[in-house]
C-alpha cells in the first residue's frame, strides 16, 4: 500500500531558518531517505514552494475563479510530501517518526493514496 505523508508546518518558522540549520535538517532528513530508498519503500518527495507561489483555483464555481495564493488560512502550511510503500499504516507511522526525529515541529498527516499515477514528467522542475 502506498501511503503519502503530508509535511506541515509553519512557513514563515522554516523560512526563517539559518543556511546551516536548513542544511543541518535537510541532511538528517537525507539520511531517512537513503534507508529507504535501499529498502525499495521511498517513491517520489517533493519540497513545495512558498505559499506565496501557489495559485488557487476554485472549481465550485462558474466560471472557475482563480486566485494568487492558498485558498485557506492556516497556521501550519503544506510544505511537502513523501510517497512510501509499507505494509500498514503503523508501518508509514514508523516512517514519519523517523521523519520527525530528522525535523522536530510541524506535524505529518499520513493517507493512504488510493491511485498513483507516476506520469511522465519524471525531474521536471528540479
Amino acid at each position: 500500500m502506498l501511503y503519502a505523508i503530508l509535511c506541515y508546518n509553519q512557513e514563515d518558522v522554516i523560512c526563517a531558518w539559518s543556511k546551516e540549520h536548513k542544511d543541518g535538517v535537510m541532511q538528517k532528513l537525507m539520511t531517512v531517505q537513503q534507508r529507504l530508498s535501499r529498502e525499495g519503500r521511498l517513491g517520489p518527495v517533493a519540497r513545495l514552494m512558498p505559499t506565496t507561489a501557489a495559485t488557487t483555483l476554485r472549481k465550485d464555481r462558474e466560471p472557475a475563479l482563480v486566485l494568487d495564493g492558498p485558498f485557506a488560512e492556516t497556521k501550519e502550511q503544506l510544505l511537502g510530501f513523501y510517497v512510501v510503500d509499507c505494509d500498514s499504516l503503523d508501518g508509514a507511522l514508523e516512517i514519519a517518526k523517523d521523519l520527525g526525529k530528522a525535523n522536530p515541529g510541524g506535524s505529518y498527516e499520513i493517507r493512504p493514496i488510493a491511485l498513483f499515477q507516476p506520469g511522465e514528467a519524471g525531474g521536471a522542475g528540479a
